[in-house]
């Protein structure tokens, strides 16, 4: 059903005055209460509220006038009607003036902000993202968070969590992105289908599932004290992602400098949270997803910033949501000016365009041709029956509009691009006549040409995080969030790995074999000798690890009784039976040295499947 048309004036009236629902404090709620505001709604499909639906609305009631250009300074009325009268498409043919390049001056030199002599292994990089600190932090939080739980009444038995093993936990959450299971706890079965080594090795299945219900960023007294404002505007939605989203995005500034071009676009994170910040995307498999704003190096795909989509801005700016995800990201401090900016037809705007122009950054991206700003002469405007590789431009200042007919037409802006430069590209063209394809060179405007090139930063930074995420399903919207940034941790961490490589001459690790190394790397954090590569790991359930003290002892393990004969011939076979430590049920006999029970009969022979667990030979 189409939602009704409102006046300008009420859509923005209802956009500010409608209260932003976030249910950070529980998961329950109903979908009644995360009902999205007049923002969140045109966002879901793909409308900027304050530069798209106010041109659909205006079209509702009279034609569209043509807008003022954007570099145009306010002069007599006489003269600003004769320059309307003269603005026109032109062609190819014509030339146009190449705008002056801006200058290219970064904050920092681009690249790497490490030591090139040092060489970092996977897991001292990992550890730039997630510093010792951060994982003290992380874990307090944890161990506030589980005795609020254990107050409140729940029965799971937890012991105070410690640095080192949030690092083993960590590298068993990066495994689980490597070997995929339905479930975490299936790392721990045994049988034909399973039986994974290394897990067990790490931690008990059961401890790790402990650490993973109690999991906790923020400290759980500024969660309380923040709920209580719900509603109010110093409520923080993000309060519980916030200290670890803090000490991600530093990292993310601070070791790695982007070169000159950038792309910005939204990543999506899916969850079915019961949230007012999930966004309903229809169209798309995974229907419900947290969006994310992200700013990344066109080059490699590095993340270098990203901001989280809360449903509706605290202090908007009043130019739409499209201008203020763009202009937030870039922060001229951190990044100097001079770079190019690349955006998709959501994004780009004259206003922004200007913005950016201003203050020296440059940008170029597909447009809407209803966005407010674009040119709405139709004098020697593209036909519909023009040929493939026909263009036409108009320049308003600093901003050039350009129209090109590809497979369909392809309307962009540009700030840092000449209309036409000569350039052409291959295509295959059908002869309507003859009916055959051949391969053919079209003009092609050299705004398209850049934007093809440098537009997939974003994408190329989903796709690495995609091959081996680390997400998985929980009850905890959070817990999505920080499964992202674990994602966001360790590809950046692999590209400053690949970057630094390839400029000492070294052949980099594929993103799959620095991920495995990551894991042992973690999981053998705080121990005193790591684990050799060829070590057979110790069953999660079983006894004692496979040192060279236990091996020596194993070679005298024969089976005995484990309790005292029963006097009753009865009760010889069941009385005083103890749960064999391997299958868990119930056994008369135990190792003479191991000193723990196991079974020893023809369908069930634990003694020995234990003890080829314990050593290799």
């Amino acid at each position: 059903m189409a939602r009704p048309k409102r006046l300008l004036q009420e859509v923005h009236a209802a956009l500010f005055e409608d209260e932003y629902f976030d249910s950070a404090g529980s998961d329950s709620g109903s979908i009644a209460a995360s009902a999205d505001s007049v923002e969140e709604d045109a966002v879901e499909d793909g409308i900027d509220v304050i530069l798209d639906i106010a041109v659909k609305l205006h079209a509702a009631t009279e034609p569209l006038p043509n807008p003022p250009r954007m570099a145009r300074s306010d002069s007599a009325e006489e003269d600003t009607e004769e320059e309307e009268e003269e603005e026109h498409w032109r062609t190819m043919e014509e030339e146009d003036v190449e705008p002056s390049p801006l200058p290219f001056r970064p904050r920092r030199v681009p690249g790497v902000q490490l030591d090139p002599h040092v060489d970092y292994s996977p897991c001292d990089l990992f550890q730039l993202f997630f510093s010792k600190e951060v994982v003290r932090v992380l874990c307090r939080n944890t161990n506030f968070y589980a005795a609020k739980k254990i107050a409140g009444g729940q029965k799971r038995k937890w012991t105070d969590l410690t640095t080192d093993e949030v690092f083993h936990f960590l590298s068993l959450i990066i495994y689980h992105g490597l070997v995929k299971t339905t479930a975490g706890r299936d790392m721990w079965r045994r049988g034909r289908l399973y039986s994974l080594p290394f897990p067990a090795s790490v931690m008990p299945g059961y401890r790790y599932e402990a650490i993973l219900a109690c999991f906790h960023m923020s400290d759980p007294a500024d969660d309380t004290a923040n709920d209580l404002l719900r509603g109010q505007p110093y409520y923080d939605g993000l309060c519980r992602v916030k200290p670890l989203q803090d000490q991600i995005l530093t990292a993310c500034r601070a070791y790695y400098h982007p070169r000159q071009n950038l792309s910005v676009d939204e990543r999506m994170v899916a969850t079915k949270a019961r949230i007012g910040m999930k966004q309903s995307m229809k169209d798309k498999p995974t229907k419900w997803r947290y969006k994310l704003f992200v700013l990344a190096d066109s080059s490699n795909g590095y993340t270098c910033d990203f901001n989280i989509y809360e449903g509706k801005a605290r202090t908007p700016s009043g130019q739409g949501l499209s201008f203020d995800s763009v202009v937030n990201l870039l922060r001229v401090p951190y990044l100097g000016t001079g770079y190019g900016v690349f955006v998709d037809n959501f994004y780009t705007s004259g206003k922004l365009f200007v913005h950016l122009h201003d203050i020296g950054f440059g940008a170029c991206g597909t447009v809407r041709e209803n966005r407010l700003g674009f040119p709405r002469t139709t004098i020697n405007a593209l036909p519909k029956s023009a040929a493939r590789g026909d263009m036409r431009w108009i320049r308003s200042g600093p901003l050039l509009f350009v129209k090109w007919k590809d497979t369909r037409d392809v309307a962009m802006c540009s700030t840092i691009h000449k209309a036409y430069a000569g350039k052409t590209t291959a295509r295959r063209v059908k002869n309507k006549q003859t009916g055959t394809w051949s391969r053919e060179s079209v003009p092609i405007p050299e705004l398209v040409s850049a934007y093809n090139k440098s537009m997939g930063g974003v994408d190329l930074s989903d796709v690495l995080i995609k091959y081996f995420s680390v997400t998985q399903k929980t009850r905890r919207w959070y817990m999505k969030l920080f499964l992202h940034f674990v994602d966001i941790s360790v590809v950046n961490s692999f590209l400053l790995h690949k970057e630094m490589a390839v400029a000492r001459g070294e052949r980099p690790l594929t993103q799959k074999a620095y991920r495995e190394l990551l894991c042992c790397e973690l999981a053998d954090v705080g121990q005193q000798q790591p684990c050799p590569p060829e070590e057979t790991f110790v069953e999660a359930t079983g006894g004692a690890s496979s040192s060279g003290q236990e091996k020596e002892r194993a070679k005298g393990c024969f089976p005995v009784p484990a309790t005292a004969l029963s006097s009753d011939a009865r009760l010889k076979a069941t009385a005083g039976r103890r749960k064999c430590v391997h299958c868990k049920k119930k056994t008369m006999f135990m190792c003479r040295s191991c000193e723990v029970p196991l079974c020893i009969i023809v369908d069930r022979l634990c003694f020995t499947e234990w003890h080829d667990l314990q050593c290799t030979h």
